[in-house]
């Protein structure tokens, strides 16, 4: 048995729109098909792969949310436990020029002894998105 890649990762959100609307906006992932499930939420793909699960969190009624996933913590910000998550990326320069365009504030990096570039941009929910290129 043997792990071969990371299939996705999940947010736990009371902002579906402005959550969509960054990893559309800013990192170029796509809405697509989502099952249905007894609480919002929304698929994001990225080369045709469902990489990031949003999940909705409706402050009103999160009856659904509680009865599929259980009682773990219903919101708050940041990523707990997990520092980040990334992703390699290529076309440093035009996905330096989209984030511009969207105003998300960005940090970036070099690591020499790797030959990499990285970019480090926070997503609506407080989760640290790092981007790293191939220099």
């Amino acid at each position: 048995m043997a792990i071969t890649r990371l299939d996705h990762y999940s947010i736990r959100t009371t902002d579906l729109e402005s959550t969509r609307k960054f990893y559309t906006e800013v990192l170029g992932f796509e809405v697509g098909p989502r099952p249905v499930f007894p609480f919002p939420g929304i698929w994001l793909y990225n080369n045709g792969l469902p990489v990031v699960h949003v999940i909705g969190i409706d402050p009103n009624d999160s009856s659904g949310l509680m009865e599929y996933l259980g009682g773990r913590e219903q919101g708050g910000k940041g990523s707990g436990m997990v520092d980040h998550v990334a992703f390699y990326a290529d076309d440093i320069n035009a996905i330096r020029a989209r984030i511009v365009s969207t105003g998300a504030e960005f940090k970036e990096r070099q690591v020499p002894a790797l030959n990499l570039a990285q970019i480090f941009v926070e997503d609506p929910s407080g989760i640290v998105v790092e981007l790293n290129f191939n220099t």
